[in-house]
């Protein structure tokens, strides 16, 4: 059987149809689950810097009400 020949066989072309086909699903399974993983892994940074910046926030508000003399001993903490 020449090389020719094998490339007109339609079994030929079905098995490189289906390798083709599994090659191109099973990287866009595996790129997607690494989008899905990375998207994950934003939100919870996201999350912490949130909590961060909330935790800074109540932090200057509290220096403002004492600088601004407002706060008393007993609001010493409540913002946070």
């Amino acid at each position: 059987m020449s090389f020719l020949s094998l490339l007109r066989n339609p079994a030929t072309h079905f098995a490189l149809n289906i390798t083709t086909l599994l090659g191109v699903s099973g990287g866009t399974y595996l790129l997607r689950s690494h989008m899905v993983e990375l998207s994950e892994d934003h939100d919870a940074r996201m999350d912490e810097l949130e909590g961060t910046l909330r935790g800074h926030i109540g932090l200057i508000e509290e220096a403002l009400d004492r600088l601004e003399g407002k706060a008393t001993e007993a609001d010493r903490g409540k913002k946070m």
